[in-house]
């Protein structure tokens, strides 16, 4: 087993975790309680690595590499095969399609997944690009070493496909939102979905960045975000925006972040999650 996991498995700190906390001039990021971790590996925050037993941690360990997840560095890219999965500890991550010179923003990936996951499913090519939003850290592992430990550990693999589930539903149901939903709810549910997956309330993210991504109107970004001030849901500034009232930007989303966030919740598998969440989606759209 590695140095790097040993020193997670013991609880103590390690080089990588000290390089990356912040330094005192960099403004905290607000968190919101989460759940509480097992004191027997602190700094093993991903979802996937949290919820397997130390035992199948242990499996993988001697595989693990601890990597720092840079701005704008590109993990995967379409039509490619993809050398690692990325277990993602802290930043955010983008998945894009890319086609014709344009681009549409399907997924978030933080502390909950991994980058990679989908293929472990079936087949051999990546069909998204996956893009580091806000940087962070990683731990990754080579496809060939996590395919070969998988079919003996149940957990892991289990959990990964129920990830690479719950991931797939995220891509599918942004298609819908995208053209069933109106550009607040969109903006509400995106917020929302940030926020979780980076498990922060303080995003450095600009109007140009819900444009191009979300193929909205900047100008009408910038409308919706001021009545979003406006109401006490955000609070922002040039390139941050800081989540004022969690509840009513909730209630603010549209239905599917509901369905999205019940997918990822961990205790229970993505087409759970669709069935319980079905009685809030918009009457027109469960006949689809």
């Amino acid at each position: 087993m590695n140095d790097h996991l040993l020193s997670v498995l013991d609880g103590r700190d390690s080089s990588e975790a000290a390089a990356l906390k912040q330094a005192p001039d960099t403004p905290r990021m607000l968190h919101r309680p989460g759940p509480v971790r097992s004191s027997t590996r602190p700094f093993v925050k991903n979802g996937i690595l949290t919820s397997i037993s130390l035992q199948e941690l242990a499996a993988i360990g001697e595989f693990l590499e601890p990597v720092v997840l840079r701005e704008r560095m590109v993990l995967q890219e379409p039509k490619k095969r993809l050398e690692h999965i990325y277990f993602i500890e802290s930043g955010l991550v983008s998945l894009r399609i890319v086609a014709a010179g344009s681009i549409l923003e399907t997924a978030l990936i933080g502390h909950q997944g991994a980058v990679g996951a989908s293929l472990l499913a079936g087949g051999h090519l990546a069909t998204h690009q996956s893009v580091v939003l806000f940087p962070g850290s990683a731990h990754r592992i080579l496809v060939e070493d996590l395919k070969r430990v998988m079919p003996e550990r149940s957990e892991i693999r289990e959990y990964l496909l129920r990830y690479a589930q719950a991931l797939n539903l995220h891509c599918g149901q942004t298609g819908l939102c995208g053209v069933r939903h109106d550009r607040e709810k969109r903006l509400a549910s995106w917020l929302c979905l940030a926020s979780d997956a980076l498990d922060a309330d303080v995003l450095p993210i600009t109007h140009d960045y819900f444009s191009l991504m979300l193929g909205l109107r900047r100008a009408g970004v910038t409308e919706s975000l001021i009545r979003f001030e406006q109401q006490g849901l955000i609070r922002k500034t040039r390139g941050v925006l800081q989540i004022g009232d969690r509840h009513r930007l909730e209630q603010k989303a549209c239905s599917c972040y509901k369905l999205i966030a019940g997918a990822y919740a961990p205790t229970a598998p993505a087409i759970a999650a669709i069935d319980g969440a079905r009685g809030n989606l918009d009457p027109h759209l469960t006949s689809l």
